[in-house]
Order: structure tokens, then sequence, then C-alpha cells
């Protein structure tokens, strides 16, 4: 455990994928700490949990969760457990969180979705058991208390973040930002579109990023990496790379149409596994669909098949 300004206390937590850890932060308040995100399910989560919370010099009052993926809400039901503590969850991401991991047919709606951007047949097993494997990691906590953006928790403002997860929420309380996995030091966080998506995650990420000057946070505590010290100069570093991004897309779209995965390779290259392809096709998709929307390509269904081509000059 380390600690930072504002006495906020970061844990950091392992993941089997990159970027291989994610954090989680406690913050202290009067009636206790809140617990910001709960890492994976690991088979080992509770004992890992059980050793922070015997190190800790007051109760859990609180358990938040930022957004619906597995790294953040993996083991909330576990830390739930441990501290009879109530989780807290924005009522959008919530939604989200239930379709995604409770259903059981969840699997085959996003093959199905990937099948439709142009994956091969022949990668669509090991996809599948990469996301069997990550629902198998993710106990969310049924029936968390919802909340909403502007919504307060021990004076932390919830402020929306979406992009890489539609209802995320980050917190916000004296210059300080716990920000989810909206801004990142190194890299930015994947923002694909999904089945059952924003139909525009990279627009919603966009104006997000350009909305969070306004917040005037001195410093942001991301869900992966190191703190950042000037959390607008971050967002206009992620602003100016997904611009770039936008324009090597477009040079690359031609007269004949090609679908996200074919065009996946011109993003993120080919060496990737399967799971990472699956990734970097829904990312694709999200920068395809922006494109759209700026009049710089058209898109074409064929045959249940999703493809863009170069927007036609008029």
């Amino acid at each position: 455990m380390e600690t930072f300004d504002g006495g906020i206390v970061r844990v950091t937590l392992p993941m089997p994928s990159r970027p291989g850890h994610v954090h989680s932060y406690l913050l202290p308040g009067a009636d206790g700490w809140t617990i910001v995100d709960t890492g994976l399910g690991l088979p080992d989560a509770k004992e890992r949990w059980a050793a922070v919370l015997a190190a800790l010099d007051g109760p859990v009052a609180r358990i938040f969760i930022t957004h619906f993926h597995p790294d953040h809400v993996g083991a909330a039901a576990d830390l739930a457990g441990l501290t009879g503590a109530p989780v807290y969850q924005g009522a959008l991401d919530y939604e989200q969180c239930e379709r995604t991991w409770r259903s059981p047919g969840r699997q085959e709606l996003t093959s199905a979705w990937l099948r439709a951007n142009g994956m091969p047949s022949a990668e669509e097993e090991e996809m599948r058991a990469f996301g069997a494997q990550y629902q198998q990691m993710t106990r969310y906590q049924p029936d968390p208390l919802l909340v909403e953006p502007g919504d307060r928790i021990d004076g932390w403002e919830l402020v929306p973040a979406p992009g890489h997860a539609d209802g995320q929420l980050m917190l916000l309380k004296d210059g300080l930002l716990v920000a989810g996995d909206h801004v990142l030091p190194r890299i930015s966080p994947a923002i694909g579109l999904w089945p059952d998506s924003s139909p525009d995650p990279l627009g919603d990420y966009l104006a997000a990023l350009a909305d969070l000057p306004s917040l005037e946070a001195r410093v942001a505590f991301p869900g992966h990496g190191d703190p950042i010290a000037d959390p607008a100069g971050r967002a206009a570093e992620l602003i100016a790379h997904h611009g770039e991004r936008l324009d090597t897309l477009v040079g690359f779209l031609g007269d004949e149409p090609q679908t996200p995965y074919e065009l996946s390779f011109v993003l993120f290259g080919p060496d990737l596994s399967p799971a990472g392809r699956r990734f970097a096709v829904t990312e694709t998709a999200s920068h395809l669909e922006r494109l759209l929307r700026e009049n710089r390509a058209e898109r074409e269904d064929a045959d249940g098949v999703i493809a863009y081509r170069r927007a036609t000059v008029s």
C-alpha cells in the first residue's frame, strides 16, 4: 500500500493480462474508508483483501465502483462480504454490468458482433475462451446502491467519464480526481464499440476529455499507472492521439469496403493474440463510427457484415 496527497491509499492488485496490474484507492473519511474499485475476482482475491483490511486503522464505510469492467468490479462481492459495507455503483453502469455479466447468452452476442465486424471464424474459439475466463472472474455485487453523476459520496462529487465505459464515474474533491480508466499516464484506455454500447463511444470520450480542464483537478489517480500531475494536459495529449489515429485510419480507406477486423491491422499491427485482436477490432470500429459522423467515411452492411469505405466527395 502507498499513501498519497489527501491521505489517499493505493492498493495495487494483479491482472493476468496487460497491463498486469490495477489500482484500488482507499479514501479516508470521518466514518471510515471508501474503497474505490476492487480488482479482479481472482481465486485469491478474498485473501488479498483480507490482508489489506487487517492493515487499516479503521472500518470500511462503503465501496464504490467506477465502472463495470472485470478488473474494477470483479471482486466487489468478495469485498462486500468481508467488510459488510454497502456497494455504490452508477445506475447506467450497473445496468450494463448486469447485461454483460449476468446474461448466459452474452458470449454468443459478442461473438456475433465480432463476426459482423469481419472476425474470421477460425479466431472465434480463443476469443470466446478469453471472454469466458474474465466472466468467471467477475463477481459483482447484485443490487448495489445506485448513484448518478452529480451525486456526492462522503463529500466526493461523482463526475461522468464516458468512452471507456458508457457509465463510468470519477470522484472529485479538493482538486483530487480518482479517475478510473478515463485518463491513464502512458497509454490510452480502450475505447471500443460493442453491440450494446453507445453508438459513438469515441465521440463521447473526446467530449469528456475536452470538459476535463473545467474540473480544475491538480492530480488524477488512474486505474493503471502512476498519478497524473497535469490531468488537463494529459487530456489534451489523448485528444491529439485519437485525432492522429483518426487521420491514419481515414488514409487507409479506399473505394472498396473494408471491415473493422481488416482495418484493425492498420491501427494495431499484426502481432496480437486473438484476445488482443478482439479489443483491436472494437476500438477500430469506434474510430470508424467517429469518421462516419465526421463525414469522412461511409458504412455499408451487406450480408450481415459491416464495412467502411472512403467518403464520397460531392
